[in-house]
């Protein structure tokens, strides 16, 4: 019998939900409230789990990189920054480099440990992506949500096509393309979804729909051995709803807006806080009674062989 894994991740940065903006105030939230429960809760189920940390964050409240340490969690780089402008696929190729390293450097100098793996974000990356995770030291990538078809929804929408494409197993990248097989030194672990993707946003707002594609996810992972790769983040456990609401119009364009900005931002504030919490250890619990296995990114590659 097929070993089954499931990989919780966790993208660490200040981005308020309730305001639709970034704020060096939330991730205070994030360190102070959403990091607590959230480590508390892989404890009680002894899952071992990937963090991604932007640089930023690091950099502002090293402690929040600090405090995942003594339990055994996976460091990873979320890049430097999480501004709209600083996406990689919009980035040339040098300054993706300077990000990821920058971000390497200041993450492995609080967790005086090597950071190998990588996740974009809002998962936004180019062709130039596979060539700079290279040139920076990184081994490992999670940014592919393969057959996940809400790209329209969020930044970087059209390169996410590719998406579509992309394999659904991990694999070995091709030197120039995060999206497809080949010869590269990247190991690309793409995050599980199913049309739309599985992860603790959609959890949150749908969570009866996301039950029965967690149910679907589990089928597959035990026919094919496909890990469950679940995406979820810390300041989806806060809350800030004692805050007047004022929704931050990042695009200038009207359409992009209205989906990205208002119908996105008004559908993501659903079941924040301990309700979120209370919905996650959900999903945790039935891939424990499924006899799962919870463990870092980088443990599961070097436990199936993908990285030496």
């Amino acid at each position: 019998m097929k070993k089954k894994y499931c990989l919780l991740s966790n993208d660490v940065e200040t981005t308020s939900i309730w305001h639709n903006t970034l704020r060096d105030k939330t991730g205070y939230k994030v360190l102070t409230e959403g990091m607590p429960l959230l480590l508390d809760l892989y404890e009680k189920y002894n899952v071992k789990s990937t963090f991604f940390f932007t640089g930023y964050i690091a950099k502002l409240y090293p402690e929040i990189v600090k405090m995942v340490l003594p339990y055994g969690h996976e460091v990873g780089s979320h890049g430097l920054s999480h501004e709209k402008e600083d996406g990689f696929d919009v980035m040339p190729l040098q300054r993706q480099i300077e990000h990821l390293q920058t971000s390497k450097k200041i993450i492995e100098d609080i967790a005086g440990a090597e950071v190998i793996s990588f996740r974009a974000p809002a998962l936004r990356v180019n062709n130039d992506t596979a060539i700079a995770l290279k040139e920076a030291a990184y081994k490992i990538d999670s940014s592919v949500a393969s057959q996940r078809f809400d790209m329209f929804m969020s930044f970087g929408g059209l390169k996410k096509l590719n998406w579509l494409t992309a394999p659904r197993l991990p694999y070995k990248t091709s030197e120039t393309s995060l999206f497809k097989k080949g010869n590269g030194t990247i190991i690309e672990i793409p995050l599980s979804a199913s049309f739309i993707p599985y992860l603790s946003t959609t959890m949150r707002v749908f969570p009866n729909l996301t039950a029965i594609q967690r149910n679907l996810m589990a089928f597959e992972s035990s026919k094919t051995g496909k890990p469950i790769v679940f995406d979820t983040h810390p300041n989806e456990f806060i809350d800030e709803s004692d805050e007047e609401r004022k929704i931050n119009k990042r695009s200038k364009n009207v359409a992009a807006a209205f989906l990205q900005d208002t119908v996105r931002s008004k559908l993501k504030v659903k079941n924040l806080g301990k309700k979120g919490l209370k919905i996650y250890e959900r999903e945790i619990s039935y891939f424990e009674k499924q006899k799962f296995h919870f463990c870092t990114i980088q443990e599961y590659c070097k436990q199936t062989g993908l990285l030496p």
